[in-house]
């Protein structure tokens, strides 16, 4: 069952706040006076988990540029074959979550959107933005310690394509997919909602095609072994047969048909790696924060084989977990 999140509005206060884009290297580009900003939670039958801020974004300015960012904007000869590396760029809307929310590629999700500037955000991106936008994590960080303001960093943007809308009474149900890591190095818009520049991420080319073959052919098989087990297990009524792992799995597999740059799309290798990061049926709270751990873990890797090894070592835990959880199972129903 994919995760459902609920955008609601809140009051605005006084406080002032400030958020800043980082690139993958952690660079500051840019502080920003907030106002308005939402309050974004995980609705899990119950209300929301919210984090608030004051004033929605209105002015910006950009302090430093990010180097790729200096390539696009100030070519010279010598730096000209590095361009076509960096070329690729969006200018899509942004939606803000919670640290605990981080969205990795190959990853489904269900929004549900009521709010006025969000059913606006949703319109822009199916009629004008190719039904992309992109999906990012606020972070808190320490600016300086003699200041007062609540800073937030914006980190592991995840590009985002939206799958399905279904209307409702009050807003729109959206099924999204993570597609391919982004940085986020401008904020261009505030109003109605925030809208950014942003550059894609991928791994460093391997040097080892070979290897990570091998390893892709190993985690697919751990995945295999734990969607059969999770299958097996009493799922809850409205959990649909096919578990995430094997819709992630299924979707890395496939050429991902998105309507942008080459650049924004993972490799095979990438992609498989990433599927691994799902929800298992009946997690605890704590196998819960593991996994996102994990995701935050694997949004900062850089090397493709280094993450698929991270990710076949966790899933295999998995495995072993789920087995003993059937075989608990199998004991209470004798």
């Amino acid at each position: 069952m994919s995760c459902r999140t609920t955008l609601n509005a809140f009051t605005t206060n006084s406080t002032s706040t400030s958020i800043a884009a980082v690139s993958r290297s952690s660079v500051l580009l840019s502080n920003i006076t907030l106002n308005s900003f939402p309050t974004v939670g995980t609705s899990r039958g119950g209300g929301a988990a919210s984090i608030t801020t004051s004033h929605l974004l209105y002015y910006y300015s950009l302090r430093r540029l990010d180097s790729k960012t200096q390539l696009l904007r100030r070519p010279n000869k010598k730096l000209r074959r590095n361009i076509v590396a960096y070329a690729a760029f969006l200018e899509l809307p942004l939606l803000p979550f919670p640290s605990d929310q981080v969205l990795v590629p190959s990853e489904a999700k269900t929004l549900h959107l009521f709010e006025a500037r969000y059913l606006k955000l949703l319109d822009e991106c199916l009629f004008k933005k190719k039904k992309l936008f992109v999906h990012f994590v606020l972070d808190p960080i320490v600016v300086s310690s003699s200041s007062k303001e609540a800073s937030f960093a914006a980190r592991y943007g995840c590009l985002v394509s939206i799958e399905k809308v279904e209307q409702l009474d009050v807003g729109a149900l959206v099924s999204i997919r993570g597609i391919g890591r982004v940085t986020l190095v401008k904020f261009a818009k505030a109003d109605p909602y925030l809208e950014g520049i942003v550059l894609p991420l991928q791994d460093n080319v391997p040097e080892s095609e070979s290897e990570i073959s091998s390893k892709v052919v190993e985690l697919k098989e751990a995945l295999h072994s734990l969607n059969s087990l999770e299958i097996k297990l009493k799922a809850a009524k409205d959990e649909p047969l096919q578990t995430q792992t094997a819709n992630s799995l299924e979707w890395a597999l496939k050429e991902p048909s998105i309507d942008c740059e080459e650049a924004f799309i993972p490799s095979f290798a990438e992609r498989v790696s990433f599927a691994a990061l799902q929800n298992v049926s009946g997690s605890t709270q704590s196998e819960m924060l593991k996994l996102q751990e994990e995701k935050l873990k694997a949004m900062d890797v850089k090397e493709t084989l280094q993450r698929l090894e991270n990710c076949t070592g966790f899933v295999k835990n998995r495995v072993s977990m789920t087995a003993a959880k059937l075989a608990i199972q199998s004991l209470n129903m004798q």
